[in-house]
């Protein structure tokens, strides 16, 4: 029934402002429209919704997160941006803290200013 119709993504946030600046200027979305509950962003032609809320308890687990043909080059091009990638003592990561999944995806994460778990994926 809906296999074969459009998706939206949402994330939330309880500061626009600087949610506007990570996801647009930091990450390179492209704002599509701005208004009193929500920012709405062109995630490569998905909809990714931040809205706005009053209060956020952030998740443990990753909420959204993008595929990746060279993980190692979109870390450092993140970390010269400022954006710092997480680091668990459950697994082993690499020195950019790149984890090799079982199956032998190589996955990353970081947080938006929300707290937000974002992840990388190669």
């Amino acid at each position: 029934m809906l296999s074969k119709k459009s998706i939206k993504a949402f994330i939330p946030t309880t500061r626009p402002d600087e949610a506007k600046r990570f996801y647009g200027d930091i990450l390179g979305l492209t704002l599509l429209s701005e208004d009193k509950f929500a920012l709405e962003f062109d995630a490569n032609g998905t909809p990714l919704r931040i809205t706005i809320v009053e209060k956020l308890t952030p998740q443990p687990f990753t909420v959204f997160g993008w595929d990746l043909e060279d993980i190692a080059g979109m870390i450092k091009l993140l970390n010269k941006k400022g954006v710092q990638f997480e680091r668990y003592g459950f697994f082993e990561q690499d020195v950019l803290g790149i984890w090799i999944a079982p199956g032998g995806t190589k996955v990353a994460w970081f947080k938006d200013p929300d707290g937000n778990l974002l992840s990388l994926s190669e």
